[in-house]
């Protein structure tokens, strides 16, 4: 599978929604990804004003020797983390597409709380069948 993870976080710098793809990856504690979404907040604020160009996006991709995590900012500042294996092609076509099923299936929600632990079973499903189609 070309997505080996999947990490939202909200605008405030919480984690709200992970999920691993692939079996094999070292397993995370939930502390631990609590942890990453905190310090990636952080950081991705930072390259927001050291950019020497005067104006950035923050960090947008980073690589290292086995994978990459490629991120989205929406307008409202939830950033999408996903974390793909090395050469993945069009990145920015899956997370376009992951954010639309959040937008379709989470924000649509009436249940759903903005900020909160996403916790929803059609946004799972959906994102579960896209993400077999590119595999």
């Amino acid at each position: 599978m070309a997505v080996l993870a999947l990490i939202i976080i909200n605008r405030a710098g919480g984690l709200i929604y992970q999920r691993h793809f692939r079996d094999g990856l070292n397993q995370v504690s939930t502390n631990d990804y609590l942890v990453l979404a905190g310090t990636f907040h952080s950081v991705h604020a930072m390259t927001t004003r050291v950019s020497p160009t005067g104006s950035s996006s923050g960090i947008q991709t980073m690589e290292t020797a086995k994978y990459q995590f490629h991120c989205f900012q929406t307008l409202s500042g939830v950033k999408f983390l996903v974390v793909t294996d090395i050469g993945q092609f069009q990145p920015d076509v899956i997370i376009n597409r992951i954010y639309s099923l959040y937008s379709d299936y989470v924000m649509k929600n009436p249940f759903y709380q903005m900020d909160m632990p996403i916790k929803c079973d059609q946004f799972d499903r959906h994102l579960n069948s896209y993400l077999m189609t590119i595999a």
